[in-house]
């Protein structure tokens, strides 16, 4: 039977013929040994096709298709080209040999070839990786380093990038240093109440709070100097103003020894680092309960933000926990006495980190197991709600503590709890209603801007209309004014043409009146003249 080599380089799909096997050997130890004679090794394997990748994305995905034991479309029209076509209904009369047993699964169940993957195909594997660039003939020197450093690059930066939006790191960096910051903190709070307490030792069993006793030190520097004064600002810090008389008391009878400037500004100014890092552990605790809400929504809901860090934390990732059993899950954290349990065959220990729960410290001694055991169980199945989940909620988680409440009840009263199937039902059916809130709720608000725009166009319309009939109004107003002018003008005009007129007739007449008389004083005066003569 022919045997064939698949060899997926950086640069490409290339495929090998292995022939007269005989020469180097047919067990894996001959093989080795002759691997390194490139002249044997020639004879034996022969290039029979290549086919170069077209870019680097093309190389990259093709890479990441073989390293999850995927068959590409280009792989398969690569083989389908090169290999000797196998009828259908009868066996293949040659065989595959591929580096990625997975891969060659694959392509068996798909185009029905027989593939080997064992310690002899990987020898004769390596013989090519280490001879390639002899077999390619256009290869320039230094072009296929190039190659496998970007590719290696690129398939590293990309699975760097794979959970770039659940970034569970930042989750295990965080709890990492909020540990460390509680042992820092306590530590310093403690240096600084032995050193302060050679001046004014009384205030230790005033305060017994480290962050408050820091900032009381930092308040009163010397004990010398306390007075009344100082009970407001006292009250304030301890929130007790018989406290801060107590304080103020205690401070004019302290049995302390005094201590110089220096000393004083030495400890005032190590309380103020006590303080800083106190502060900053707050911060800390918030930024980590937001990511813990972003990252493991149930599961935080479930078991609480710390402790559900601290599981992510010891088991690697989100991913690794989601992988755990619950019986693994129940003890991680206690596994050096589990071990020596085994060792001494003793009993193993019931559980792990999840103690820190307040559900196991309210169960009952004898119920303690049992509990742990059963909260192990709804913690597995959060973590894999969060890690596989499209859309973070915490509708599973919330549902997932009341089961735990309800069997806290029913191992302290014996009240039977839910079946875990309806409450998963009612966990989706809430899931499902909001999902169908949240699309109703889009268009929604999109109609409701364009009502809104509707609205202010409709409010408008009327304003213009109200004021585009007010502006009628006015002008059909002006107009009448304009009319009613015009007539008044016309009118006046008129009267003046009449009373023209009627002046005229009147001088007319007057003018009659006055030739009448002329003549009649005229006829007259020549009556006088004739009788003279």
């Amino acid at each position: 039977m022919a045997l064939y080599l698949l060899y997926e380089s950086s640069s490409g799909y290339a495929l090998f013929q292995a022939q007269g096997l005989d020469e180097i050997g047919q067990n894996t130890e001959a093989v080795r040994n002759s691997v390194a004679d490139l002249n044997r090794f020639g004879k034996v394997v022969q290039l029979t096709a290549f086919q170069p990748f077209e870019s680097a994305i093309d190389g990259l995905n093709q890479c990441n298709s073989v390293s999850e034991g995927l068959m590409t479309d280009e792989l398969r029209s690569f083989l389908e080209l090169n290999l000797p076509k196998v009828k259908e209904g009868k066996k293949s009369k040659f065989s595959l040999g591929v580096a990625e047993p997975k891969l060659g699964s694959h392509i068996s169940e798909t185009m029905k070839i027989t593939c080997q993957s064992g310690e002899f195909v990987l020898e004769l594997l390596r013989g090519v990786r280490l001879h390639f660039d002899k077999f390619i003939k256009d290869l320039k020197p230094g072009d296929l380093e190039k190659a496998q450093l970007g590719l290696a690059h690129s398939y590293s930066r990309a699975k760097v990038k794979f959970n770039v939006n659940r970034v569970d790191n930042m989750v295990i960096q965080a709890i990492f240093l909020l540990d460390t910051l509680d042992k820092d903190i306590n530590s310093f709070s403690m240096r600084v109440r032995e050193w302060y307490s050679w001046h004014f030792p009384e205030l230790v069993k005033i305060v017994n709070d480290n962050y408050l006793y820091a900032r009381v030190a930092k308040l009163i520097e010397d004990k010398s100097k306390l007075s009344e004064e100082h009970i407001p600002a006292l009250t304030e810090i301890l929130g007790d103003e018989d406290k801060a008389k107590e304080t103020v008391e205690a401070g004019k009878a302290s049995m302390g020894q005094d201590l110089t400037p220096v000393d004083l500004i030495n400890i005032q100014l190590f309380a103020q680092r006590v303080m800083d890092l106190a502060e900053y552990r707050k911060n800390l605790y918030d930024y980590l309960v937001t990511k813990m809400n972003d990252i493991a929504p149930n599961l935080a809901s479930l078991i609480g933000e710390v402790v559900g860090a601290r599981l992510i934390s010891h088991a690697g990732s989100l991913t690794n926990l989601a992988k755990c059993p619950s019986s693994t899950l129940q003890i991680l954290g206690a596994e050096k006495a589990l071990f020596r349990a085994l060792k001494t065959r003793g009993n193993t220990p019931k559980y792990g980190l999840i103690f820190h729960s307040s559900f196991i410290g309210r169960a009952s001694a004898k119920n303690k197991g049992r509990m742990a055991r059963y909260l192990a169980n709804k913690c597995s199945i959060a973590s894999r709600i969060d890690c596989f989940a499209e859309r973070g909620t915490t509708v599973f988680g919330e549902k997932l503590r009341e089961q735990v409440e309800e069997r806290l009840e029913f191992y302290d009263k014996g009240v039977a709890p839910r079946k875990n199937i309806d409450v998963m039902k009612s966990a989706i059916e809430t899931t499902q209603n909001k999902d169908v809130e949240m699309e109703e709720a889009q268009p929604v608000e999109a109609s409701a801007k364009k009502s809104k725009k509707k609205k202010s166009k409709s409010e408008d319309a009327p304003a213009e209309a109200a004021n585009g009939d007010a502006l009628e109004d006015a002008k059909s107003e002006k107009k009448k004014d304009k009319r009613k002018k015009e007539q008044g003008h016309g009118a006046e005009e008129m009267n003046g043409i009449n009373g023209d007129v009627a002046e005229q007739d009147g001088t007319a007449k007057k003018k009659k009146k006055k030739s009448k008389d002329e003549v009649a004083a005229a006829s007259e005066t020549k009556k006088k003249r004739k009788s003279k003569e």
